[in-house]
């Protein structure tokens, strides 16, 4: 990373993508690979977001003297590429226990945004909002999203991050396992 941190300067920022997938999992560095836990799709999916969010916090936490910025942003659910993999049963079986949960929680069912809609809390968080509002935090719907208790139950139209992403020493931790994987200190 230190490839691209050296070619910002400031006021610059990295907006990473992420998801409110990350809500299906947190990170295990115990096991990234799933060498000792039974491999499961969708907790790979989650795990891997919370790990965009919780690098963009790493990133932040060093980059933010110099005037540099990181956040992570969920844009939505866009139809994309991203399903080419999965199987079309899997994937409404997902939407439909989604809508389900999201009915129980008095939400609205899953709902594809447009493009231009998806990339709105992107160029929102890279351009409009203060780099202050947004360094370190997860975003969504063009603001900045707040904490949500693992114990409460989130459908589909509801927003939120689960503390879990945000943390600072996981971050930290995620960090050093990654430059222990990839054999570089960054």
């Amino acid at each position: 990373m230190n490839r691209t941190a050296s070619l910002l300067r400031a006021p610059g920022r990295l907006i990473n993508l992420s998801s409110a997938g990350h809500r299906f999992a947190n990170i295990d560095l115990q096991d990234p690979n799933f060498q000792r836990t039974p491999y499961d799709p969708w907790v790979a999916y989650g795990r891997s977001k919370t790990a965009n969010i919780l690098f963009a916090v790493a990133f932040d936490l060093r980059h933010r003297d110099r005037g540099i910025r990181a956040a992570a942003v969920h844009p939505g659910g866009i139809q994309t590429e991203l399903a080419r993999h999965l199987d079309p049963a899997q994937l409404q079986a997902q939407i439909d226990r989604l809508n389900q949960q999201s009915a129980a929680a008095g939400g609205e069912p899953f709902k594809y945004k447009t493009i231009p809609q998806g990339a709105a809390t992107s160029v929102w968080a890279g351009f409009v909002a203060s780099a202050e509002e947004i360094g370190g935090q997860y975003c969504e719907n063009c603001h900045v999203g707040q904490i949500v208790p693992e114990d409460r139950p989130l459908s589909v139209s509801s927003e939120g991050v689960r503390a879990y992403a945000l943390d600072r020493k996981t971050a930290e931790a995620l960090w050093k396992k990654s430059e222990e994987l990839v054999g570089e200190h960054f």
